[in-house]
């Protein structure tokens, strides 16, 4: 039996962005998917029969807005067994406080594009040889 494609949790409140980053992901093999916000994330089940573990988290800052930002993204971390944690900085811009006093696994520095994201989550969380085709 084949090992599931590992999970990750995309939350970018932008549309467009969160999609096209998903659908390049799911192209390489992850399970890819997304919500504009911390709350939204928190409805994805820790477990599921068919699916494995959340193993990553990318965040794009934008997302680390308002007093709750930190406690809801320290009960996702929780939720799902605390997975690595990727965050997408905005350039030289300043990070939002909730962002400076959380430890970071990876931090890419934004702008980038889709496939300099995408080969960011490949180095912080490798697809083993049988993974690496589109999940769909």
């Amino acid at each position: 039996m084949a090992l599931p494609a590992p999970r990750i949790l995309l939350i970018m409140p932008e549309q467009w962005p969160r999609a096209l980053l998903r659908a390049a992901l799911r192209e390489a093999g992850y399970d890819a998917a997304g919500a504009p916000g911390i709350p939204g994330a928190l409805h994805y089940r820790a477990t599921d029969p068919d699916r494995g573990p959340v193993r990553l988290v990318v965040i794009d800052q934008d997302a680390l807005r308002g007093a709750e930002a930190g406690s809801e993204l320290a009960a996702l971390a929780a939720r799902h067994g605390r997975p690595e944690l990727m965050l997408l900085a905005r350039g030289a811009a300043p990070l939002p406080p909730v962002a400076r006093d959380f430890e970071w696994h990876h931090t890419v520095r934004r702008p980038a594009s889709i496939a300099e994201l995408v080969e960011a989550v490949r180095v912080a969380l490798p697809l083993p040889a049988e993974g690496r085709r589109p999940l769909d």
